[in-house]
């Protein structure tokens, strides 16, 4: 999915809010955070996710001691959201981004758990996740 939200970000840049940075300084930007996404931030929030969610929907318990675990690794990764976004809206500069919208999906899920606080309780990273999930296309 993040190859196919890439190209459909190029294809369409023209048409609505151009998601990759308009210029190389903005481009390098938003491919680094993609990277940090897929490298660091989803490695930690995606096993909680499926401890979280996936686990009881097919009637098995959870393995809280991995969910608390993988919330300590998330708290380092957002720790340095923290010191990013201190400084800027959003994670590849001023203008929202790719790399903001690839995180949407798993922050949305984790909001919705007792580990939301990992996210309420870092004012710029709450601020942020309070601006990109209020979008109009993602309420939508």
């Amino acid at each position: 999915s993040r190859a196919i939200s890439k190209y459909v970000a190029h294809r369409y840049k023209d048409i609505g809010t151009d998601l990759l940075g308009t210029s190389p300084a903005e481009m390098y930007s938003v491919g680094v955070w993609l990277e940090v996404e897929a490298h660091q931030f989803n490695p930690a929030i995606q096993p909680m996710l499926y401890e979280l969610f996936l686990k009881p929907s097919r009637g098995e318990t959870p393995d809280t001691t991995l969910v608390e675990a993988q919330g300590v690794k998330l708290g380092k990764v957002l720790d340095v959201y923290e010191e990013i976004l201190a400084k800027r809206k959003y994670l590849g500069g001023d203008v929202f981004s790719l790399a903001d919208l690839h995180h949407l999906p798993c922050t949305h899920y984790i909001m919705l758990t007792p580990y939301a606080s990992l996210i309420a309780s870092r004012k710029h990273v709450n601020a942020w996740w309070e601006d990109i999930s209020s979008r109009p296309t993602w309420k939508k």
